[in-house]
């Protein structure tokens, strides 16, 4: 019988474990926190034939040892893909990445094929093994896989049919020694397509148009501004326009802000290059509802709003939520991702009124914000979002019409399992404090 080792027990370790052992694999789990150890799995390496690394996972000395082996490493999203052309090679891959709007545009893309009567479903990233959803479902037309770039790091005849990159920015310094590799690994998502493939462009994206070069599918060019002749989709006088037409109403547009027209055009293109109705796709956009922890807007105390955006997890998607609002009252804070903060401070000191700082971070975030000028009597640090309702309840009334906007700008691991169960606690903590 054939081995392979799981490194990561997670969703996709998981995944990747089940569906190895569908194809008749003796499977070795290994997980430092639950189970077998990296150390002990270095052991039993003379064994594996296949080598499966989790995205989260780091790239230690079990994986050093297992490709100085020979051992051929590659991750959950390869080893699935490669099951699919087996058991199901009709369906197809519609693949997003980017470093924001990546839920929510494979979300809505899901939601758009249903609504148009397509057989579609999400995994990936989006907290779905794309290897179980395999296992569960091979009835599908369409798979939406939401990608990050760790699962993207180790791709090797994985395909896309159809494939995006959102936007890019710098994100996940901790992991990367340039934010070029970064990059990179997102672009690797349009690796292996040919002209029969489709990659959707953000023209308006400075580091996407570097690398244009090396699409390899037909582009469809979209952007929220027209800056090429033959671009397919742009803003323009608060329409989109598609193909020379005004086709959507962007102050008729169901999910709101900068950052969620982007993300529009994207599932207007994908709806393009799929044949459904311009009106189908008309009526989706326009009727659709946001999403929990992105922009939520969940609760009122008097005129007071609060907003969960906790999937905002980098600087540029804080950015993005800040900007929707005038003058904010901000919970940021989390892990130290090694990022240049000072976009952020600026951001602060231009537009919010009051900062809320949680996490490992937060120390870093008040000094950074003093040595600009910001005024330290605005600045709570307050180190876990229990603290900061506590503060909020004594400064807070109800008829002043202030903004609670958590937008935590980095990712959650340090307090909370993620960014789900972070706004989630942020949501009953309001209600709790604010009923």
């Amino acid at each position: 019988m054939k081995k392979a080792m799981v490194f990561g027990a997670g969703v996709s370790g998981n995944g990747a474990k089940n569906l190895l052992e569908k194809e008749n694999y003796e499977v070795i789990l290994v997980d430092d926190k639950r189970g077998i150890t990296s150390q002990e799995g270095i052991e039993l390496l003379k064994e594996i034939d296949l080598f499966i690394k989790s995205p989260g996972t780091p790239y230690n000395q079990l994986v050093k040892e297992a490709k100085n082996m020979n051992i051929e490493v590659i991750d959950e999203i390869e080893l699935a893909y490669r099951y699919m052309k087996k058991v199901s090679p009709e369906t197809k891959i519609i693949a997003i990445t980017g470093t924001n709007g990546k839920t929510t545009t494979t979300t809505k893309i899901k939601e758009l094929l249903d609504y148009a009567g397509i057989k579609g479903d999400y995994a990936g990233n989006i907290g779905y093994s794309y290897g179980q959803l395999l296992l569960d479902r091979q009835d599908l037309d369409y798979i939406v896989l939401e990608l990050s770039s760790y699962q993207l790091e180790n791709i090797k005849e994985f395909k896309a049919n159809i494939a995006m990159v959102i936007n890019l920015a710098p994100d996940h310094m901790d992991r990367y020694e340039k934010v070029d590799d970064y990059y990179d690994a997102k672009w690797n998502i349009c690796k292996n397509q040919t002209k029969n493939d489709f990659f959707i462009l953000n023209s308006n994206c400075e580091n996407c148009l570097k690398r244009e070069e090396r699409i390899l599918g037909k582009e469809i060019i979209v952007g929220l501004k027209k800056n090429r002749d033959n671009q397919d989709i742009y803003v323009e006088h608060k329409e989109i326009i598609y193909k020379g037409k005004a086709l959507l109403n962007v102050d008729k547009l169901a999910l709101k802000g900068k950052h969620n027209l982007e993300n529009s055009l994207f599932i207007l293109a994908v709806g393009e290059i799929l044949g459904i109705e311009l009106e189908k796709i008309q009526e989706f956009l326009y009727n659709t509802k946001s999403l929990e922890h992105r922009m939520e807007d969940f609760y009122e105390w008097g005129k007071v709003k609060f907003i969960n955006d906790s999937k905002g997890t980098n600087i540029e998607s804080t950015k993005f939520a800040v900007e929707a609002y005038e003058n904010p009252i901000l919970i940021c804070g989390g892990v130290d991702k090694k990022l240049d903060l000072t976009p952020l401070i600026q951001l602060i000191k231009d537009r919010v009124k009051e900062v809320y700082l949680i996490g490992q971070i937060g120390e870093n975030i008040q000094t950074l914000l003093k040595d600009r000028g910001y005024n330290q009597n605005r600045i709570f640090n307050c180190h876990t979002l229990e603290n900061v309702m506590e503060v909020l309840k004594g400064r807070l009334k109800k008829e002043n019409t202030d903004i609670v906007l958590l937008s935590p700008t980095t990712a959650s691991f340090d307090q909370f399992k993620n960014y789900e169960e972070r706004g989630r606690i942020f949501k009953e903590l309001v209600k709790k404090n604010f009923d």
